[in-house]
């Protein structure tokens, strides 16, 4: 049994954070059963040349640059779709995903559309880019906006993942607004959600702006906030009635610093739910010649939960981290539209 494969083993679906065709057909080979997108991810595989001749063709048929950009977007996440297709048939829709990130620019810091509005292009943008699709998953923000969306989402039959979650008490808004979107629901037994809490960029913050935590609980912060939030996301759960599972997916697994072994974050949730992993993150996993076992129900110590709980304002934490999170998220795309423009005067 391979590395990889003993974290499918110990019950975690293994996920690729990247819809580069060739790391698809590496890692589904590998174990992997699902996959996300994102726009750098996107920008990323356009630099490369790879797909210049999708550019040309969409700018012949008379499509901009914004088009052009959704159009490859589309078509990476449609071929990742029909990889992992087989595994969403024979999970019965549990699993086999491949997550479509809605416009980031609804979340532009200069924009002053009011919230109402950016929920209404949410729900707008999720039901165009999920119709007629099996295992598209339709990833949205833990924004104002974005929350606001997820209810009319999910009982449209919209499978959605929440994403920019760091804290508690976005997860709980996410949650109860997908349960009163299910409960609308004719089909309850295809309702699908997964909520995607981001952990190192966590201990990222703790460690500049909270040095005062004490050694053993300095880079654990992440760990043991997304942890509570996979217990509490089980038990809601735990007696709706679905079919399938309402799950957790551990995002933001890639180690940040250089003496954390780079399984550090894949290790500590192994045993339950989702982790997105970067193929980085899984080729060093591969690497390692390790064999993983279930920890996602693991804890550390009391004093250690002790201290991150006296000195961890996750009020701040959330806003701070929400902050850098809409930054991140709208940034990207602009640099995608922007590469797609340059690429196009190229090739024109």
């Amino acid at each position: 049994m391979t590395p990889l494969q003993s974290i499918v083993a110990a019950g975690t679906k293994l996920w690729l954070d990247s819809v580069d065709p060739d790391e698809i057909a590496r890692n589904r080979a590998l174990g992997a059963t699902g996959a996300t997108s994102n726009p750098i991810i996107i920008a990323d595989l356009v630099k490369t040349g790879r797909f210049d001749n999708d550019i040309i063709g969409f700018a012949k048929s008379g499509l901009d640059d914004t088009a052009t950009a959704w159009a490859v977007t589309d078509k990476l996440v449609k071929a990742a779709q029909e990889v992992f297709l087989p595994v969403w048939q024979e999970t019965k829709g549990d699993n086999g995903w491949v997550s479509f990130e809605l416009d980031p620019l609804l979340e532009d810091t200069a924009s002053t559309m009011p919230v109402a509005e950016r929920s209404k292009h949410y729900i707008e943008l999720g039901k165009k880019w999920a119709a007629g699709h099996h295992n598209r998953m339709i990833k949205v923000p833990a924004t104002p906006g974005g929350l606001g969306a997820l209810e009319e989402l999910v009982a449209a039959g919209v499978a959605v993942n929440v994403t920019l979650i760091f804290s508690e008490r976005q997860y709980k808004i996410a949650r109860d607004a997908c349960y009163r979107g299910a409960q609308r629901r004719t089909d309850k037994q295809n309702v699908k959600t997964v909520y995607s809490i981001f952990v190192s960029r966590l201990d990222v913050y703790t460690e500049k702006a909270i040095p005062t935590l004490i050694p053993a609980a300095q880079g654990q912060v992440g760990i043991v906030n997304a942890k509570r939030i996979w217990a509490l996301n089980k038990q809601f759960w735990a007696d709706k009635g679905l079919a399938l599972k309402q799950e957790m997916i551990f995002a933001s697994t890639g180690t940040k610093k250089k003496e954390d072994p780079p399984w550090k974050y894949v290790e500590s949730f192994a045993g339950s739910d989702i982790e997105t992993n970067p193929p980085a993150t899984n080729k060093a996993v591969q690497e390692s010649g390790r064999t993983f076992t279930a920890h996602v129900h693991e804890l550390p110590p009391a004093d250690v939960l002790a201290d991150i709980d006296a000195k961890v304002d996750m009020k701040k934490l959330e806003e701070t981290l929400m902050a850098e999170g809409l930054e991140k998220f709208a940034d990207p795309q602009k640099a995608l539209l922007k590469l797609v423009a340059d690429k196009r005067a190229k090739l024109a």
